[in-house]
């Protein structure tokens, strides 16, 4: 044995190990140059759209995840040249691996804009889908990252090697948790929607896209999970038997088809049904109940300490304690049709306030007497059609 050649070995199922490859093969040098052409494709239409949609604020990180994971795959191709090279290996691990979480906050924030625009059928205060998942979401994210430097790192000792694969253990259980709770609510909201009405079109558009987006994000998670669970150390030695890896591993097949192409998928996906196509800027706009004008309301507001309510988003301790409080500010006549077209985000009306100096009681006289007026002469032409009679 001591005179045959050790660089690569063949398995008894045809998979080839490279000595001293990271990745336990030669990765392939077409596919990370195409997926990261096509990612920065998808980036540069997301920027366009949300310029369009001037909804930075709500969809900013659509953009954000599609460039910094085609950075990641570009990074790969570099690897792919050098692939013993640790530093590069463990930056394009690293940028790739963090992407999927940040999908899910896109998720999150699109899911919590929609909670407001339709707020009678929402099971919790929008915001708080924000504020909890997304603190979650943050120590996601930190497992991720620290996982992901102390596992593929041949440099650190094998107990911080190991240290590193029970992060990523633990990162991708908890998202896999937090995606279950997540459909649940979209499952939930959907049920009020169906149940009670109104149930228009563009909700059910924006619904559909969400439960496809959560479907092809938790594929990933699940993918990942049983990778990191059917291996106990990813640095394979020259002394060690190349055969016992686990297919995943051993297969580059299965990281471009579960990992690479579903996320790509979920990118394109939200090119294709951009969410702010029905859904306003503004969150205090919202559809009245029946199911055509949209109203300008005063919004939703949840006056608890904000780290109590992040960590009760359902204010279970207000339920129990008798004092859980929900203003119905959709049933109250103090909203105002939102004029304009759909890009104005309800803020005109804010503008104009602001450019007569912020006398903003001027502007509700105008708006009341106007009113008395429309009034006036409906009831006129009621009484003049009824004389005709």
């Amino acid at each position: 044995m001591a005179d045959v050649k050790r660089d690569i070995h063949t398995s008894a199922v045809g998979s080839q190990y490279v000595e001293g490859s990271l990745y336990y093969y030669a990765p392939t040098k077409a596919a990370p140059i195409l997926f990261g052409i096509l990612f920065l494709v998808s980036f540069i239409i997301h920027v366009r759209q949300t310029s369009r949609y001037k909804s930075w604020k709500i969809t900013v990180m659509l953009p954000w995840c599609a460039l910094t994971i085609g950075a990641g795959y570009i990074l790969r191709e570099v690897g792919a040249f050098d692939y013993t090279n640790v530093n590069i290996y463990i930056a394009s691990m690293t940028i790739i691996y963090s992407v999927p979480p940040l999908y899910e906050m896109c998720n999150y924030q699109i899911l919590s804009r929609l909670l407001y625009y339709v707020p009678y059928h929402s099971p919790m205060h929008p915001g708080r889908i924000l504020t909890t998942l997304g603190g979650v979401s943050a120590i996601v994210e930190t497992f991720n990252g620290n996982g992901v430097s102390y596992w593929a790192n041949i440099k650190v000792s094998p107990g911080k090697q190991r240290m590193g694969l029970a992060f990523l253990k633990a990162s991708l259980v908890i998202q896999i948790v937090m995606l279950v709770g997540f459909v649940s609510l979209i499952g939930w909201f959907h049920y009020n929607c169906h149940k009670k009405g109104p149930f228009p079109k563009p909700i059910k558009d924006v619904l559909t896209t969400l439960y496809a987006s959560s479907v092809l994000i938790g594929i990933r998670a699940i993918y990942r999970t049983v990778e990191y669970y059917s291996v106990t150390i990813f640095i394979y030695k020259p002394d060690m038997d190349p055969s016992s890896a686990s297919p995943l591993i051993k297969y580059e097949a299965f990281f471009w088809v579960f990992e690479a192409l579903l996320m790509l998928a979920n990118s394109v996906l939200w090119n294709v049904r951009h969410p702010m196509e029905h859904l306003p800027r503004d969150s205090r706009v919202y559809l009245s109940e029946d199911g055509v004008t949209e109203i300008t309301g005063p919004g939703y507001e949840d006056l608890r300490f904000f780290v109590i309510a992040m960590v009760d988003p359902f204010d279970l301790i207000g339920l129990a304690m008798g004092k859980h409080i929900r203003k119905e500010f959709w049933k109250e006549e103090n909203g105002k049709s939102k004029g304009g077209d759909e890009e104005s985000g309800g803020k005109e009306d804010a503008e104009k306030v602001a450019g007569a100096g912020g006398d903003g009681s001027s502007v509700g006289k105008e708006k009341a007497a106007i009113s008395e007026e429309n009034d006036s002469s409906s009831r006129q032409v009621s009484d003049e059609s009824s004389v005709g009679k």
